[in-house]
């Protein structure tokens, strides 16, 4: 896992202000009850980042979840841990119940998609809005 490079920073940072900026797309790929686990669910999806998308605070409930990039790169922040970044091939975890603060496509001309998966809780929702300003 790698720092934001100060090239990617200051391209991203020079995208035009009115410009309006790109969301992350989410495409499910199974979801279904987790055998011989009473009360919890197997999900998988592909969330895709658009160059220059990020997504806003938000958190994954009682879910534990991890991610593993298929294609470009993000930088993920969570509270209370550095920035990292991630790369084709790499991956990580998120714990139940944390503020996962950024995800960001800071390219300005390649997407980058990773295959998220969930162990979460039947019928809780997998991704709320954090109310952090």
């Amino acid at each position: 896992m790698n720092a934001i490079s100060p090239a990617m920073l200051v391209a991203f940072l020079a995208m035009p202000a009115t410009a309006p900026i790109p969301k992350e797309s989410v495409a499910p790929l199974l979801s279904q009850p987790l055998p011989g686990v009473v009360g919890k669910r197997f999900t998988a999806a592909v969330v895709t980042f658009p160059p220059g998308a990020r997504s806003a605070s938000h958190r994954h409930g009682a879910a534990f979840l991890y991610a593993y990039v298929l294609e470009g790169s993000v930088q993920s922040r969570i509270d209370g841990e550095p920035m990292q970044g991630y790369h084709v091939g790499q991956g990580g975890t998120e714990q139940p119940g944390a503020d996962h603060l950024l995800t960001a496509n800071f390219s300005t001309v390649r997407p980058a998609r990773l295959l998220v998966t969930f162990v979460s809780n039947d019928g809780d929702p997998l991704k709320t809005s954090d109310p952090r300003p």
